[in-house]
Order: C-alpha cells, then structure tokens, then sequence
C-alpha cells in the first residue's frame, strides 16, 4: 500500500443517542397544548481525521467528549448517525454485519475493562482460539494451537495458563490477554479504548511496552484511546484533541505538546503535574461543561473559553492548517488574535 494512502478515513462523523423513551415520556405539556418532543445526544459532531499506516493517533478528551463512541463507530459496534468511515479507501459504516467480515480479521480492539470483555465461561485457549478457528476454517486443530502457542509468548503469557480462567489472573494478566486475543488474526490496525485506565501504574509500564513493541514487530497502526496526556506523550505519533463531541485540535505529539494552539488543550496540558520550574501554571477554566443533549450554538466551547467573542457564539469553527502540521479549531488563531 502506498505510504502516502490512509489506513483509515473518518468524514464528518456524526452519533446521536435518541432518549426520549418511549412514546408516553416524549409527551410535553407546553403552552397550553400536549407536544411530541425527542430528546438526543450528540455524542460525536462532525469529527474527520485520516490515521496514516504504521502511526499511534491518540485521541484524548475529558470524560464524556466521545471519544470512546468514536472508537466504537469505527470499529462497527455502533452505526453512525451521519458521515462516512473509509478503510484502505473502501467505504465500511454501511457495510452489513457478513460484507463487515473480511475487515473484522484486519481491524482488532483492545477494550478498557479486560475483565468484562473475556467470556468468564471460557479458558483462555478457547478465547485466543476461536477467533482463528472462525477466520481461518482451513486451519488444523495443530496449527491453530501453535498460533495460540506463538502469540501467548509474544505477549509474555505462559502458554500453559491456558486452561485458566479469566477470574484466575490480575488486571494486568488479562490485559495482556486481551492484547493477544487482537494479534492472534494479525491485524492491521487495532483500536485501543483506555486499555491501561484500571491498572496499576507499574502494570501500566508494562502493557504500554507490550504494545509498542508488538506494533514494531506486527506493523500496526494504533488508534489509541486515553485521558492519561502523560502517556500520550510517549506512545502517540499525533494526537487528536476531543471536546463535547467536536475535534478542537489535530497535531503531531512533539508539535503539541510544546506549543498547544488551542485554548482548551492549552488548559489540558496545563493541568499535567510537573517537576520544571518553568513549567505553565495551571489554566483554570470558568463556567461548567455543557451538556451534549444541548449543544451551545456556535463553538461548542466559547462558554468557557477566555477568548471567545461573538463570532465564537454564532459561527462553527472549521479546522484550519497550521504551518507547522497541525490543524486547529479556532476563530482565535483564524482571526491571528491567539
């Protein structure tokens, strides 16, 4: 594939969440008369950004800013409300669940509770098995388990674990599972959703190095999912920044993390603890988080924003290209007043 071509292309990725319930509670009494009113919420608004082969985009955003629903959509688990998703050029968000297949063995995802995502009534050679069994009918019960075999050590479990149960391992443990479980059908590009949010700091170390060094040995491109900017530091290629549903701030790791354009990843990289006396003090925002039922008009974060002006209130910012290679969301640094 030519290096120059995405892995992944999302076009004005949209989600709503319709909750209203049911027909009795979309019932208002408003103005002297019985009104139907839905209620939805706007999970993801109009997100783009390619994921270039080989890389780790990390996605980053407080909680509630859908970047899970992100990951989530891209991988098939949630259809999208509007826009389009491409993979290797081909159009996938309206693809059936069996057209979806031969995708399924290329796209892989590492969810964030391992405990909740490993079958409890399964050991751990039936969960890394199945899925090679499944894509590769061809395959001899031999074959299958030296897959297994291999994968396990990769991944530094002892392939003798197997007849194991989940329950029977730590966090970390099965987090190493659920690594393994993605590489045994050697995918392309694996979507990792806060895979080192319920570890402990040391385990955190580990599974970070596990990933880093399977993606240098596999060839993967990670679309990495986290709140934790400290690890993005380290392990992310280039970082896109999340708020309320909207992406603020595209950039490469290095170029962000030294100079923050945006308003709100400027708060978020201010709020990282440091050992520097130079470091920036903490930015504190004003007002409260908007709620994604009800989305403020305009740039969805001018209520907090120390900088907005009117044009913030009324008009939608459009990422604009930055000389140096990021993209950024921002009257602000359109109008050259940031």
């Amino acid at each position: 594939m030519n290096a120059a071509q995405p892995i992944l292309q999302i076009k004005d990725l949209y989600k709503r969440f319709n909750i209203s319930g049911d027909f009795l509670d979309q019932l208002k009494f408003e103005g002297g008369k019985i009104v139907r009113k839905q209620e939805h919420v706007h999970a993801i608004n109009g997100v783009s950004f390619d994921v270039m082969p080989g890389e780790a985009l990390c996605v980053v955003g407080e909680s509630g800013c859908g970047k899970s629903t992100v990951a989530r959509t891209v991988m098939g688990l949630l259809k999208p409300s509007g826009g389009s998703i491409h993979y290797k050029g081909d159009r996938i968000d309206s693809l059936s669940d069996r057209a979806l297949l031969p995708y399924r063995q290329k796209m892989q995802m590492i969810f964030q509770n391992p405990y909740a995502s490993l079958n409890p009534r399964k050991t751990i050679n039936q969960t890394l098995e199945e899925p090679v069994r499944f894509h590769n009918p061809q395959m001899s019960n031999t074959e299958v388990a030296d897959k297994v075999k291999e994968v396990m050590f990769d991944v530094g479990i002892d392939p003798s674990w197997g007849v194991r149960f989940p329950h029977e391992f730590s966090g970390g443990q099965r987090q190493r599972i659920s690594i393994a479980r993605a590489l045994t059908l050697d995918p392309e590009f694996v979507v990792a959703d806060e895979p080192i949010s319920a570890l402990d700091v040391s385990i955190q170390a580990q599974v970070l190095n596990l990933m880093m060094k399977a993606q240098e040995e596999h060839n993967l491109t990670y679309l990495f999912i986290t709140h934790d900017l400290s690890v993005v530091e380290h392990f992310g290629t280039r970082v896109a920044v999340m708020y309320l549903g909207t992406l603020c701030e595209l950039a490469p790791t290095k170029t962000l993390f030294a100079t923050p354009k945006h308003p709100y990843t400027q708060a978020l990289l201010s709020a990282i603890p440091r050992l520097e006396d130079n470091a920036p003090s903490h930015i504190r925002l004003q007002g409260e988080v908007p709620t994604p039922v009800n989305l403020p008009s305009g740039c969805v974060f001018h209520g907090r924003c120390p900088h907005a002006n009117e044009r913030c209130k009324v008009e939608i910012p459009e990422l604009i290209a930055c000389d140096d290679g990021s993209k950024v969301a921002c009257h602000g640094i359109e109008e050259g007043r940031l």
